[in-house]
Formats: C-alpha cells, sequence, structure tokens
C-alpha cells in the first residue's frame, strides 16, 4: 500500500508543480486568448473547438461551458465541437481520410469572424494541423492548446497557449484548468458588462 500511495502523491506533486510554473509564467497568453475569443464572439462569430482523444473530451468540455454555463447564468455564447457527430465523423474519415475530419466541417461551418481552438498535446495531429491551416486561410482567429514545445502547431495559430510539461496526463490536466479559466474570463466578462441581451456587445471588454 506504500507504494501505491507514493505514486499517487508523486503524480498530485507532479501535477501541482505544472500549475505553478503555468500561473508564474503563462497566465498573460491565457487572459490574451480569452480576450481574443470575446473579440471574436463580440463580431458576431464562434468558438470552434477540436482535438483527438482526452483533446476531443477537452473540446466537447469548453464548448459545453460556453453554449450552457461555467459558474454564473448568462446568456448561451456560440461554441461548436467537431468532435461529436458520429455520422460525420464517420462518413470524412471513410471517404476524404481521417487527417481531413476536421478541416472538412471547417469548412462546411466555419466563417471568418469565428474563432477556432485547435487542441494537440503533441501539436503535431495532422488532422488537427490541417483544420489549423485552413482556418487561418478563411480569416478566422486561431488559438493552440499543446504541451512544452507547442510541435507544428505553434506556427500554425496566432495564438498558442502551452503547457510547461512534456507528459500527456500533466499536459492534459493542465488543459483542463485552462479551459476552465478561458471559461471564467469570457463569463465574468458577460455578466460584468450586462451583455445578457446582446453578445455582439462582447468586444467592447476584449479590448481591456
Amino acid at each position: 500500500m506504500s507504494q501505491l500511495r507514493n505514486y499517487a502523491v508523486q503524480e498530485i506533486e507532479e501535477s501541482i508543480a505544472v500549475k505553478v510554473e503555468l500561473a508564474r509564467n503563462y497566465c498573460d497568453k491565457i487572459v490574451e486568448a480569452a480576450f481574443l475569443i470575446l473579440k471574436r464572439l463580440g463580431a458576431g462569430g464562434k468558438l470552434i473547438v477540436f482535438g483527438n482523444g482526452g483533446s476531443a473530451a477537452d473540446a466537447q468540455h469548453i464548448a459545453a461551458e460556453f453554449v450552457g454555463r461555467y459558474r454564473t447564468e448568462r446568456t448561451a455564447l456560440s461554441a461548436i465541437a467537431l468532435t461529436t457527430d458520429s455520422s460525420c465523423l464517420t462518413a470524412i474519415s471513410n471517404d476524404f481520410g481521417f487527417e481531413n475530419v476536421f478541416s472538412r466541417q471547417l469548412e462546411a461551418i466555419g466563417k471568418p469572424e469565428d474563432v477556432v481552438l485547435a487542441i494537440s498535446t503533441s501539436g503535431n495531429s495532422p488532422n488537427v494541423l490541417r483544420a489549423a491551416a485552413l482556418a487561418k486561410k478563411f480569416g478566422m482567429a486561431t488559438v493552440g492548446l499543446s504541451g512544452r514545445s507547442g510541435g507544428a502547431l505553434r506556427d500554425c495559430v496566432d495564438l498558442c497557449l502551452t503547457v510547461p510539461a512534456d507528459s500527456t496526463p500533466r499536459i492534459q490536466e493542465a488543459h483542463a484548468l485552462i479551459i476552465h479559466i478561458i471559461s471564467g474570463i469570457v463569463e465574468n466578462a458577460v455578466v460584468e458588462t450586462g451583455l445578457t441581451s446582446d453578445v455582439r456587445k462582447v468586444s467592447t471588454i476584449a479590448k481591456v
């Protein structure tokens, strides 16, 4: 039992260490990403999110926080995860290849005023990179969420949020925290500026 307890303590301490460094050195970029999302929502755009595996779950997580709520009652915010429609996912993968599973959906529903959140722990997932590149081509704002190096995703997006870790579990834990922080900033902006009736005015706080 003592070995198992030590393992649990080690995992927790490693997770804490990553988040401490995140707090010390990475918060400015997180806030910048939240303001970028606010600006695009204020322009009438929507948040489009995608990723694979655990990152797919994270994509659905932040979309749910926006459409539903994070902590406070407010107007619904336009967000969609490209990881939820099994018919679409399997048809595109079968007919066009898995590397196009997100870019094909983005081509169908994306608008220049939208903002994309591309999530990849390695930063090198081909389908995430292809969709991020297409988003930039269409004039969408692009934010990446990745691990320490950012991988190829770093150069494919306007703003890349990296986590100071190389371990996939630690990266994913930090991604969940970042998702909550962004959700909180956006939600607070909407609530505090009285935007429950017209989310397009969110852009005013995004300029702060």
